[in-house]
């Protein structure tokens, strides 16, 4: 096994909202995961007013959750973040599917159908479009790509209720759009699949200011690979955030009671590493991952 530098990215997430009610309550998930990929090397949260929150960690997900409740009046958090990824690189074409009596337990939610997520609904469409193909990452290749020729990317097209089959049906949408459509093809077609949230690292700024992302992994091979079927991003770039059946599991601010949003802000970049060397993510045709997989087993290392 060969080990390459890690690519280092640094980002900065500001959100700002105006309390109307006393005792509303938040959920963030703006903070950089921690896993065996993904070394956070440095972090600072501010929160004004003066909020002292609670943080949860999802045992399965690694994605880091702060609670709290506030007042009315202005609640702002900012909070910035260096990380380092440790991507894992494999040829496409020697990575088979798992099939589901070999798959690990803690992969098995990701088979099912998910509220935004109907792939028993898709099962046919997908069954007449992928069954036939090689049952290896080039199937789900394949659905990513369809995806991505298929639905036109709209800002604004799609609101908090659109499923994947809305998204199959109207032909555009946005980011979580895409990837909830082919994450429901996969299930359909019995690979596991999840959603998982980033920065748009590498998005043209055509499409808007950076903001949060939304991409897929795949478990083929005994480990998640990296997909995005909006092709607007650079997977390389993704600093992991969390993951979940779909968005209703993986949102960066989840606001109980009467609050209205106010700003947000996002920025990305690379930045040198340790040996004072700027790693630029780039598009790649190998497959990628920055997840170990179930067991953190891995087979090699590049970046």
């Amino acid at each position: 096994m060969t080990a390459f530098p890690p690519t280092r990215m640094a980002y900065e997430v500001e959100l700002s909202y105006l309390v109307q009610a006393a005792g509303s309550d938040f959920i963030f998930n703006v903070q950089a995961a921690r896993t065996q990929q993904q070394t956070v090397l440095q972090e600072d949260l501010w929160l004004t007013p003066g909020l002292v929150p609670q943080e949860y960690v999802d045992p399965f997900t690694n994605g880091r959750f702060l609670r709290l409740r506030a007042d009315p009046g202005v609640v702002s958090l900012r909070y910035s973040a260096t990380v380092d990824i440790a991507h894992h690189f494999d040829e496409p074409a020697g990575i088979p599917e798992t099939w589901v009596p070999n798959l690990p337990g803690e992969v098995l939610p990701y088979l099912y159908p998910s509220r935004y997520c109907p792939s028993d609904e898709l099962n046919k469409f997908a069954m007449d479009e992928f069954g036939s193909m090689w049952q290896g990452y080039g199937r789900v290749l394949a659905i990513c790509d369809w995806v991505n020729r298929n639905v036109a990317f709209v800002s604004g097209s799609s609101s908090g209720t659109t499923s994947a089959v809305d998204t199959l049906r109207q032909k555009q949408g946005v980011c979580r759009d895409f990837a909830h459509l082919m994450i429901a093809l996969c299930r359909a077609v019995n690979i596991p699949a999840r959603f998982t949230t980033g920065l748009d690292y590498g998005a043209d700024p055509a499409l808007g200011p950076t903001d949060f992302h939304a991409y897929v992994e795949a478990f083929v091979g005994g480990r998640w690979y990296l997909f995005d079927p909006s092709g607007t991003a650079i997977p390389m770039g993704f600093v992991r955030l969390t993951s979940g059946r779909d968005a209703a599991d993986s949102a960066y601010a989840s606001i109980f009671g009467s609050v209205l949003p106010q700003s947000r802000r996002l920025q990305i970049q690379p930045v040198a590493g340790n040996d004072g060397v700027l790693r630029q993510p780039y598009r790649t045709w190998q497959a990628v991952s920055t997840d170990a997989g179930p067991g953190g087993t891995a087979r090699k290392t590049a970046g």
